[in-house]
């Protein structure tokens, strides 16, 4: 069994940035795929990016690519999601996730899920 707990939300100005954390328990961290998805009101969830369990492979959305960055240190546990530039579209409850198997796209069944952490942008 693995937990997931977010933490690094908040309020935050256009074009401002924030660092996302997720700190995992359990042994076998390193190797699981991890993930986050984000969830905006009355929207469905969706992908944000993923990584491998080595960190050499990473895959993220389109509408993301080029301003959030995610990266995780095995030694800690943590997955980490660097948000730059951020828009008041990025407004959602981000999650972690992670996934037994190997894989990175967005359709991925992935087997535990955070509690969430609320990221607010203003305009």
């Amino acid at each position: 069994q693995v937990q997931l707990v977010e933490s690094g939300g908040g309020l935050v100005q256009a074009g401002g940035s924030l660092r996302l954390s997720c700190v995992a328990s359990g042994r076998t961290f390193s190797t699981y795929v991890m993930g986050w998805f984000r969830q905006a009101p009355g929207k469905e969830r969706e992908f944000v990016a993923a990584i491998t369990w080595s960190g050499g492979n990473t895959n993220y959305a389109d509408s993301v690519k080029g301003r959030f960055t995610i990266s995780r240190d095995n030694a800690k546990k943590t997955v980490y999601l660097q948000m730059n530039s951020l828009k008041p579209e990025d407004t959602a409850v981000y999650y972690c996730a992670a996934r037994t198997a190997y894989g990175l796209g967005p359709n991925m069944r992935y087997d535990y899920w955070g509690q969430g952490t609320q990221v607010t942008v203003s305009s």
